[in-house]
């Protein structure tokens, strides 16, 4: 891949367009090296690379056996980053996930000191496997990690390498053994992707996939720093004003009983919502809408891209009530009805 400036190192119109352009070719070939193994669900591989273009984590929920766990893997394999895999169980501690001090003694002088054994998160792509089966406890051992992108333990603080990216799977929470994830942590996915079943063309190309004699191998796409230039040629992408507001603008109107609320007081954010989106929400929206106008070919965002990424940044970010429950009203029809009555341009008062 030919090198990508920063954005304050690019002078002219013409150098903008290029790393546009090779911006949009490395998308491309990444999602199709992945396509080799991954059959079909290609709106959900788009997802899962805007998310690690904007420096986030993701979340992917579905019923076991659609490939999620697959798909980590094959993003793995196309990144040459130290890959790790959590296999969350109900025993999972958070020791086994972020490390613990153990003793160690000198064989030459025979004393004994305490040295830190790093635990699987101290890779630059984690796969957190089932995350819902483990108990709060050891799923908040991750929220330092994917915030801060540290460890702290015993008073010492560790960094992690850059890139960091978490990668979560999860069943859906009313199956069998499985606990809700905490709030906190929700929030500190930026996409919460949810994956379907196959169609009856994919679902024949699996079977000859997987039940035949080819093996599918992928190649190594990028590297660290690649991933990191284009990460800040991300943030580089120009938004106007009326945009930022925009998006401000459907972030609040998540906010029950505020004079933002989408509907007004009868409308459907003051009917079902209990709490709204935070203002990590709208830096996801802003982010992911940068990432679908570099990929579109463009270097400024539109009002399509954030509203063509907003159910998977905001669904994971409402919390219901009993009435939505009740009316069988899911966050997903909600942000559709949020960006409905959400207009590109304010009121005028």
């Amino acid at each position: 891949m030919a090198t990508i400036k920063s954005p304050e190192d690019m002078q002219t119109p013409a150098e903008v367009r290029e790393h546009c352009e090779q911006f949009r070719a490395t998308f491309t070939k990444l999602k199709a090296e992945i396509g080799k193994v991954v059959v079909g669900h290609g709106e959900v591989v788009e997802a899962v690379l805007i998310a690690m273009f904007c420096g986030g984590n993701v979340l992917l929920e579905g019923v076991p056996g659609l490939g999620k766990t697959l798909l980590v893997r094959t993003l793995a394999q196309t990144l040459n980053l130290p890959f790790s895999r959590i296999q969350f169980t109900p025993d999972l501690m958070p020791a086994d996930v972020i490390g613990t001090n153990i003793v160690m003694e000198d064989p030459d002088t025979g004393r004994r000191k305490f040295e830190f054994q790093r635990g699987p998160i101290f890779a630059q792509v984690v796969l957190a496997d089932e995350i819902n089966r483990a108990t709060p406890k050891t799923q908040s051992a991750l929220l330092e990690a994917m915030q801060e992108r540290s460890v702290t333990v015993a008073g010492n603080t560790y960094k992690l390498d850059k890139p960091f990216l978490v990668l979560a799977t999860q069943n859906p929470i009313e199956q069998e053994g499985t606990y809700p994830l905490p709030e906190a942590q929700l929030d500190r996915f930026i996409f919460k992707i949810v994956v379907g079943y196959s169609q009856m063309d994919d679902l024949m190309t699996i079977l000859d996939r997987t039940t035949g004699t080819i093996n599918p191998e992928v190649s190594k796409i990028l590297d660290g720093p690649a991933i990191i230039k284009m990460q800040d040629l991300v943030r580089g992408v120009i938004v106007a004003p009326h945009v930022q507001q925009y998006v401000a603008r459907l972030v609040l109107a998540t906010h029950a009983g505020t004079a933002t609320a989408a509907g007004g007081a009868g409308g459907p954010a003051n009917k079902y919502i209990r709490c709204g989106a935070s203002p990590r929400g709208a830096q996801a929206l802003l982010l992911g809408a940068k990432v679908k106008a570099l990929i579109d070919g463009r270097f400024h965002v539109s009002f399509k891209d954030v509203r063509a990424i907003a159910t998977m940044c905001l669904r994971h970010r409402l919390i219901l009530n009993f009435e939505a429950e009740a009316d069988r009203v899911s966050q997903d029809d909600l942000v559709k009805q949020i960006i409905d009555l959400t207009q590109t341009e304010p009121a005028k008062v």
